[in-house]
């Protein structure tokens, strides 16, 4: 799947862009709840963030290995960071440094997983 990724920018662009649409609608939905961390919502910022950087860095870099993975990563962190501001405007949300520390995580391990892959 990633060679196919690789081959084709403009898929790999769409599905990053649909990452970025996607985890945007989901921090503009309001909750009514109280506001504590849940697994499933640690799970989702870890997955949401890690397939954005995937794609993200395969629309960069295109299987080569370069300095674009870096700035991909740079990139994803900043959307983190951007999508907990955002959520200091939607009713029922909150921010949280717990959450950008999440969304770090899956990004990095992501960057540092296809960094290893394009070795090949």
């Amino acid at each position: 799947m990633i060679n196919i990724l690789e081959k084709s920018r403009w898929l790999s662009s769409i599905l990053t862009f649909v990452c970025f649409i996607l985890i945007f609608y989901f921090s503009s939905l309001t909750f009514q709840g109280t506001g504590g961390k849940s697994a499933i919502a640690t799970i989702y910022h870890f997955t949401a963030f890690s397939y954005l950087t995937l794609f993200l860095l395969i629309s960069l870099t295109q299987g080569k290995r370069n300095s674009y993975i870096l700035i991909g990563m740079f990139i994803a962190i900043i959307y983190g960071i951007t999508d907990e501001l955002h959520q200091l405007l939607v009713p029922g949300r909150f921010f949280s440094i717990g959450d950008i520390l999440v969304d770090a995580l899956g990004i990095f391990l992501t960057g540092i997983s296809y960094s290893n892959y394009c070795r090949k």
